[in-house]
C-alpha cells in the first residue's frame, strides 16, 4: 500500500470513529471524573481526557516524530463543554497532518520517548495505525466506565442496551 493511500485510509478510519467518540465524550459529567472502578485503574477523568487526546498523538506523530512523556502537556478541561472542544481541536489536527503529510514521513522514524530513554522506535505509518487502535481500545474501556456510572451508552458499531439507533 503506497503512503498517500495509508495516510487516506487512517483519515478514512478516524472520520468513521469521530461520531462515536463524540457521542461518548459528550455524555461524561465531570462528576464522575473521580470514579475508579477498581485501584490499579484510572480515573474516568483522565481516560476521559485520553481519548479526548489520542487524535493528538496522531498529529505529533506525523509533525514532530516524537512523542516524549517527560515533556508531553496534558489540558486540565474542567467539563465537558472544555472536553468536547479539546477533542474536536485535537481531531481537526490529525485530520490536518494526515491529509497533508508528504508520503515519505510514513517511512521515518517515531520515538516515543522518557526523557533521553527511548520506549519505542516505530515507522510513522505503523505508529499512527497503533494510535488509532490504542484510541478505539481506550473508548471501548471508557463505555465500561460509563456503564458502571448508569451512563448510557450509545450506540458504536450497532445497537447498545441504552441506544438501539443505529
Amino acid at each position: 500500500m503506497s503512503n498517500h493511500v495509508l495516510a487516506s485510509a487512517y483519515v478514512k478510519e478516524m472520520e468513521a470513529e469521530y461520531t462515536a467518540t463524540k457521542k461518548c465524550l459528550e455524555r461524561i459529567p465531570e462528576s464522575t471524573y473521580e470514579f475508579k472502578p477498581h485501584e490499579k485503574s484510572m480515573k474516568m477523568g483522565y481516560l476521559t481526557l485520553l481519548v479526548a487526546e489520542i487524535p493528538l498523538w496522531v498529529h505529533h506523530t506525523i509533525e514532530t516524530g516524537v512523542i516524549d512523556f517527560q515533556t508531553y502537556q496534558h489540558i486540565e478541561p474542567q467539563n465537558t463543554e472544555q472536553m468536547l472542544a479539546h477533542f474536536e481541536d485535537n481531531f481537526q489536527k490529525a485530520i490536518a497532518s494526515l491529509k497533508n503529510a508528504a508520503p515519505e514521513i510514513f517511512e521515518r522514524p517515531f520515538y516515543l520517548k522518557n526523557g533521553d530513554q527511548i520506549l519505542m522506535e516505530t515507522p510513522t505509518g505503523d505508529s499512527v495505525g497503533s494510535t488509532i487502535n490504542h484510541w478505539v481500545h481506550h473508548r471501548g474501556q471508557l463505555t465500561v466506565y460509563m456503564r458502571l456510572n448508569d451512563i448510557a451508552v450509545p450506540s458504536i458499531y450497532g445497537p447498545s442496551a441504552d441506544d438501539r439507533n443505529f
